[in-house]
């Protein structure tokens, strides 16, 4: 079995005359723990969603658990669990209900369903809300439902978009208890955006810097500060960037409204 589960030579995505994405390149180790650190509209998104079938490659190769997703998309998607930003339940179905559709459309038989929901929804302190509808949630329990959700059908790499954006201190450090957890003894690979400085220091065990779709610097948060002579991610990052992570950075849509709008003033 190959230890790279994620390969990635010369990724780029480009929308019209923006490239998102610049010719990136990068592997990921099978149970690792890794980080796209970058501010808002860097490319992490973009990059995900070309990992995980969502968005086609303008160039470039992926492979995810030996699949290509140009090629063999659903061979990707049986291999891979996904978080976004944004949340994705039914508001209007129980907890229990959110899981079990969920391994349905896996194909996992109904005796599958049914002890894989407890052991999931126990492992992040839901059982007891089983029968809750989600709308009665916080957006902590949300997100804990959407993690075990994500696992359901085991999933060899989870991928995380800015998973804890929005949540309290206690509960991104309870969530990132449970993904630590996991990927110690599940092997689970976990990728995970972020541009929260401390949750890449503490939580990976490598961390590649985006800025403007370019991949500046890969390794771990010892080896990225033994090269900079930092002792802190926020300097690290910004001297490799020149520049400091910002909540309030555009995204990659508002990058390309300016641009356009720039272009179209000449």
């Amino acid at each position: 079995m190959e230890e790279d589960i994620i390969r990635v030579d010369r990724l780029t995505k480009r929308f019209d005359d923006f490239t998102a994405v610049d010719g990136i390149s990068f592997s990921v180790k099978r149970g690792e723990i890794f980080a796209f650190l970058g501010p808002n509209g860097a490319g992490k998104s973009t990059t995900i969603k070309m990992l995980t079938t969502l968005l086609r490659p303008t160039e470039g190769d992926i492979r995810l658990n030996g699949c290509d997703p140009a090629s063999d998309p659903d061979g990707v998607r049986r291999s891979i669990g996904i978080i976004f930003q944004d949340q994705s339940l039914d508001d209007e179905l129980t907890a229990y209900e959110n899981m079990d559709f969920h391994g349905a459309l896996y194909g996992m038989p109904k005796r599958d369903r049914r002890p894989r929901i407890e052991e999931l929804l126990t492992y992040v302190e839901l059982w007891d809300r089983r029968e809750s509808l989600v709308k009665e949630f916080s957006g902590g329990m949300k997100r804990r439902l959407e993690i075990a959700r994500g696992l359901m059908h085991h999933p060899k790499v989870l991928f995380l978009d800015e998973p804890t954006l929005g949540l309290d201190p206690q509960t991104r450090n309870k969530m990132w208890e449970y993904l630590r957890i996991l990927s110690q003894t599940d092997g689970t690979t976990i990728f995970f955006t972020t541009h929260y400085m401390e949750e890449a220091d503490r939580i990976a065990d490598r961390i590649a810097i985006i800025d403007h779709g370019r991949i500046i610097a890969i390794g771990t948060p010892a080896e990225l500060k033994e090269r900079t002579g930092k002792t802190s991610l926020e300097d690290v990052f910004l001297a490799f960037t020149g520049k400091v992570i910002r909540d309030e950075e555009g995204t990659v849509l508002d990058r390309m409204r300016l641009h356009h709008m720039s272009h179209n003033k000449r």
